[in-house]
């Protein structure tokens, strides 16, 4: 991949259209420049045509800024900085070659813009240094930079220090507060834990009402045979180089109110829309595996392409055995979690699925299954995922909880595998259980709640059929009339799967036809003609009224001294009897009880 810079001449502080027209440059490889040096609102955007001929960067202004910022590049191996000031030059990247195909087009804030809680923080930091005359360095890393350049507000603060322990630097801001005659704040400690991939001990206190996390810049190295590095003491540009991704190695320098860009790549990156890395990929994957999940699922998050060689040393065989023997499952699961929270799980299944990853992932602790698993698992769980968040998102979105959500997707994860068991000691389990349990070492709880999800899916296929009649060519649905006993068979199934009945009924619409049958429009009518059924019908809440008769009535009416194996059974009939009879009575159900049981002891006498 070959890249050109462009230098464009330095434009008045308030440059007209015509001035930004004539900043238009052009640099070798076909590659075509622009920007603006000036702050305020200003943003960036990559462009690349459809053959890929040409990727330029227009820089757009609506405002200015009399702070400077840092830029860094790298031209062939030379790192140098730019700073741009209003009015200033700068110093703009440009992708030429045929990987200008990959990028995206991603607007770029040019600068990041604080707003008060952040200003608030950092100028008690800064007050920290000057109060002690210190030369330390404060540097906000990783994600909170990147959101902030994109144009979004980010909560997660970690601030690299580059000549002191965080904890150190925190006794110090105490020791500033309490000069000031402020109230000292505690510090929290957490220490390094490198199989969750906390490499270095953090110290956590909370400023201005917000918890900031402190760590010293660092450098690392890694053993033939572990993921846990060797940790020391390193500068910014080391500290950026053994970072995951090129976007998030970027910096914002709090001392000089500047963007970093040490690398030379993150800004460009995160403009083209890019995933890749520092370091080249295969070195840096097979240093920490877990990079490859991070990959992918930053990928999936943002939209963004992965880069062609990281593609390459992410599916190759000596990276995918080091991800499943150097990381531990419950950070494989964690990654999976996040995934199935974000925007677009379906797409990280699909780069799991091309490149490989997915029987490393979810399967590899399968050891028998019955029946056997098939090789194309991973491609059904992509395809039912890609159909379940068209669903979701339409359907739920704004009435479901995080919680529903993540189980939602997950269960849809795990659909091709409801019907597989595995040898578990004495007896089998769902293969699922083994994958959530073992592969990724998830909540039991979750393992539990995906069986229940599958089996309410399987009787809300029989509960839509029940309520309405589907015209799959036409697309047409209508609600049969009903009648009382039209409740009992939903009514069932809302007792047994509860407050989670209607993601039950978003997995039953991928069960009742094959994926490519139905339209997601179609699908996502068929889920709204059975749920407005079920409310017409008043169900929603069902399990939770009160029954008219409990066990204690039950003992009574039978003239028994303790329960006997036929209670279950008795109970069971009264609640069909109640579903069926949603006006009926305490005195009603009681006279029906007695014939009942007249009937039986006739019969059994």
């Amino acid at each position: 991949m070959a890249f050109c810079f462009a230098l464009v001449r330095a434009l008045p502080l308030r440059a007209s259209f015509r001035q930004l027209q004539q900043a238009l440059v052009t640099v070798p490889g076909g590659c075509c420049a622009s920007s603006l040096g000036c702050g305020g609102s200003s943003s960036f955007s990559g462009v690349c045509c459809d053959r890929g001929q040409f990727f330029s960067f227009a820089g757009f202004c609506s405002g200015f800024c009399a702070r400077s910022r840092l830029l860094a590049s790298t031209v062939g191996g030379l790192s140098r900085e730019v700073r741009v000031s209003c009015g200033a030059a700068v110093c703009v990247p440009v992708l030429a070659g045929s990987d200008a195909r990959f990028i995206n087009m991603v607007t770029v804030q040019q600068n990041v813009r604080l707003n008060a809680s952040e200003q608030g923080i950092f100028e008690l930091l800064l007050s920290t240094l000057r109060h002690f005359r210190m030369n330390t360095q404060l540097r906000v890393a990783g994600g909170w930079v990147r959101d902030k350049l994109l144009g979004t507000d980010s909560h997660d603060i970690d601030i690299a220090i580059d000549d002191m322990l965080g904890k150190e630097f925190c006794k110090k801001v105490n020791e500033y507060l309490e000069s000031i005659g402020e109230e000292t704040q505690g510090v929290g400690i957490i220490q390094s834990n490198p199989e969750q991939s906390k490499h270095l001990e953090t110290a956590r206190m909370r400023i201005r009402g917000v918890w900031v996390d402190f760590v010293n810049l660092r450098a690392e190295t890694y053993a033939q045979h572990s993921r846990i590095p060797t940790m020391e003491f390193g500068t910014a540009l080391e500290d950026a180089l053994r970072r995951d991704l090129t976007i998030n190695s970027l910096f914002y320098n709090i001392n000089t109110c500047s963007v970093e860009d040490l690398t030379g790549k993150g800004l460009m990156d995160l403009a083209a829309g890019l995933i890749r890395t520092p370091l080249p990929p295969k070195e840096t994957f097979l240093d920490d595996p877990l990079r490859v999940m991070r990959a992918i699922r930053f990928g999936a998050r943002f939209g963004f392409k992965l880069e062609e060689e990281l593609k390459s040393a992410a599916s190759c065989e000596e990276v995918k055995e080091a991800l499943g023997t150097k990381v531990s499952r419950e950070r494989i699961g964690h990654e999976v979690d996040l995934m199935l929270m974000g925007k677009k799980p379906s797409e990280a299944m699909r780069w799991f699925e091309q490149l490989e990853l997915f029987p490393v992932i979810f399967t590899s602790c399968v050891k028998d299954s019955n029946p056997p698993l098939l090789g194309n698992n991973g491609r059904w769980a992509q395809e039912i995922l890609k159909c379940l968040a068209l669903d979701v998102l339409r359907l739920n979105h704004g009435q479901s909880q995080m919680e529903e959500r993540r189980l939602c997707f997950l269960s849809a994860l795990l659909l091709p595998f409801r019907h597989h068991t595995h040898p578990y000691k004495k007896g089998l389990v769902p293969v699922s259980d083994i994958i959530i349990k073992d592969s990724l070492k998830l909540k039991s709880d979750d393992a539990k709640n995906v069986l229940q999800l599958h089996a309410a899916a399987e009787q809300f296929t029989e509960v839509t059929k029940l309520l309405s009649q589907n015209d799959v060519e036409t697309g047409r649905q209508e609600v049969l009339p009903v009648d009382g006993h039209k409740r009992v068979q939903p009514g069932l199934c809302l007792h047994q799967i509860k407050g989670l009945w209607r993601t039950a009924l978003v997995l039953s619409t991928l069960l009742c036809s094959d994926l490519d049958q139905i339209s997601p429009a179609q699908r996502a009518h068929q889920f709204r003609t059975t749920e407005d059924a079920i409310l017409k019908l008043g169900l929603d809440k069902v399990w939770t009224q009160k029954p008219l008769l409990d066990g204690k009535k039950i003992m009574e009416l039978l003239d028994l001294q303790r329960g006997v194996p036929q209670m279950k059974e008795w109970m069971d009939q009264l609640q069909k009897w109640e579903l069926a009879h949603p006006e009926g009575s305490q005195e009603e159900i009681i006279e029906w009880f007695n014939k009942e049981h007249a009937k039986r002891f006739k019969a059994n006498n």
